[in-house]
């Protein structure tokens, strides 16, 4: 079945939609690659790959600014990659070598860079919602304009510590987006079975929250939400909810046979929705590049994560002081 045929929509440069493509097949061909990396025991633990759900990331951070901090759950190489944390350094730590961003020892959940506002990373279900409000209290209080996004699943939005940031946050009017990144399953389970409502981002209404449904596999409408969304909280208004409805083609981690779902479903939506191909055709349909244009920037982007990958391969593992440094005591 062929991809549906995109609309090249007004006022996208030609410059963008390529940086757009271009940051989402980086996350996609990384994550196929992490998955081989994994197969062949050279990643160790836990690996929950972010294949399907480019759109969200790349989408929000083309409305991110310098400053705006940005934190997130286990499915995290994507958001590293977005706001521009190096291949090299995502694929090293992955690996567990000296050359990752925490040397080693964050491993897939727990990976951190100061100097991109990226502050994980987070194993523990939900757990990074109450943080990324912690975050945005910070920018309320220094006054700086900054915006924190707080990324969460589906799953996650069933916690109990989120309703109590939302109500913190909303008391205290903190400029956080908390993004639900609704890929339709909580592990191996249909939001339908696990969630009272249809809608999460409609959970925010109580606290007055702000709230809206977004097209996951659009990363233009991902951006146009994303847009709104900074804009509210950046004028002092208080917390925004997105909820964006995306799809993950992998299982829920390199573990999962998932077998929850059908076949048929995962290649429908691959055939008719995927976000890559959807920029694909509004990049070629619209003239703004050539097939040839394409496997150029396909070519460079392999390049790039094969290059991630023998940097992780020849990055020395850490040395056993390392155990001892950045903790408590």
């Amino acid at each position: 079945m062929a991809a549906k045929k995109a609309v090249a929509k007004p006022n996208v440069s030609t410059e963008e939609l390529k940086t757009y493509y271009r940051d989402m097949l980086l996350i996609r061909r990384f994550e196929e690659k992490a998955g081989q990396l994994y197969g062949m025991g050279l990643i160790g633990g836990f690996c929950h790959l972010y294949i399907g759900q480019e759109a969200v990331v790349v989408g929000l951070e083309a409305v991110a600014e310098e400053g705006d901090k940005r934190i997130t759950s286990y499915r995290d190489h994507g958001h590293m990659l977005a706001c521009g944390m190096d291949a090299n350094g995502v694929m090293a730590e992955l690996t567990g070598r000296e050359g990752g961003y925490s040397k080693g020892k964050g491993g897939s959940m727990h990976m951190f860079s100061k100097e991109k506002h990226f502050y994980g990373g987070h194993g523990i279900v939900g757990a990074q919602v109450p943080l990324g409000a912690g975050l945005a209290f910070a920018d309320k209080y220094l006054d700086n304009g900054r915006v924190t996004f707080t990324y969460f699943g589906d799953g996650a939005a069933n916690q109990g510590q989120v309703y109590e940031t939302f109500n913190m946050a909303a008391l205290w009017s903190l400029p956080v987006v908390f993004v639900i990144e609704n890929n339709q399953y909580a592990m191996g389970t249909a939001q339908a079975r696990s969630t009272s409502t249809e809608d999460i981002h409609t959970r925010g209404k109580p606290f007055g929250i702000p709230g809206e449904a977004v097209d996951g596999m659009d990363v233009l409408a991902v951006k146009a939400a994303g847009a709104k969304a900074v804009a509210h909280c950046r004028s002092g208004k208080g917390p925004y909810i997105l909820e964006i409805k995306t799809y993950r083609y992998r299982g829920h981690s390199m573990s999962d046979p998932a077998k929850y779902r059908t076949r048929e479903e995962v290649q429908k939506m691959r055939d008719e929705r995927d976000p890559i191909e959807n920029v694909r055709i509004m990049l070629v349909e619209g003239g703004h590049a050539s097939e040839d244009d394409l496997k150029a920037i396909d070519k460079q982007i392999k390049e790039i994560v094969n290059a991630s990958a023998e940097f992780a391969k020849t990055s020395p593992e850490p040395a056993l002081d390392e155990l001892w440094t950045d903790i408590y005591a």
